[in-house]
């Protein structure tokens, strides 16, 4: 049961409202459409999830060091969360919060991992912009959110908004027009997913409450 009306979800409500009233019917509607398209893509339905085995992999952080998710494990759990990229509002303000409550995650031994298709460059810039001191991992090309199944295709009207807006294909070096949910796992200490937010629309984020809560239930 995700939570509604949360810390973050009201942090993110000033920016759903500013974004309906910035852009025109039309770009609301193609963002509206967007959405529709995620959620009838299958990408929720084929997504890891609960009680899946969360597969390994090993990327390099911001500042070159390869971050193995097994190597973590064996410190505690893992929350591993991705976002779109340092481009998208919400994201910002989602790592910004996860920043802000990842104290709380730390009394669980639990380290916090973000993946991002966007270029080391780009990835370094939203990390020093939200100060942030957990690991921010490029997964260029979304291969790791490919094996976790949670990467989709943007319809060709918003990519095409979005390559005007700030050339995407430069942030991930690809033409794909691929991007991640904004998914979050809390994966236990052998591997296994004990938590999956999955929301096939991008405003919507995983509540710091129910990963406490998941991390809690790990404990017990």
């Amino acid at each position: 049961m995700e939570t509604k009306n949360g810390a973050l979800d009201r942090l993110l409500e000033p920016q759903r409202e500013a974004g309906i009233a910035k852009f025109t019917a039309e770009k609301n509607k193609i963002y509206n459409d967007g959405i529709e398209s995620v959620a009838n893509s299958g990408v929720l339905e084929n997504a890891l999830n609960i009680g899946d085995k969360a597969p390994n992999f090993e990327l390099k952080n911001a500042i070159n060091q390869s971050i193995s998710l097994y190597n973590q494990l064996e410190k505690g759990p893992v929350i591993l969360t991705w976002y779109r990229g340092g481009w998208c509002p919400y994201c910002n303000i989602t790592l910004h919060y996860l920043q802000e409550i990842l104290p709380e995650f730390e009394k669980f031994n639990a380290q916090l991992i973000a993946l991002t298709p966007e270029l080391p460059d780009n990835s370094l810039n939203t990390a020093e912009k939200n100060n942030l001191k957990f690991n921010v991992l490029s997964d260029i090309g979304n291969t790791i959110g490919k094996e976790y199944g949670v990467v989709y295709q943007l319809t060709d009207d918003v990519a095409a908004i979005y390559e005007a807006g700030f050339k995407l294909s430069e942030k991930n070096g690809d033409h794909s027009n691929e991007l991640p949910l904004a998914a979050t796992y809390v994966i236990d200490q052998k591997g296994i997913i004990q938590y999956a937010f999955l929301d096939a629309d991008y405003k919507e984020r995983a509540e710091g409450t129910d990963i406490l809560t998941a991390l809690k239930h790990l404990k017990a």
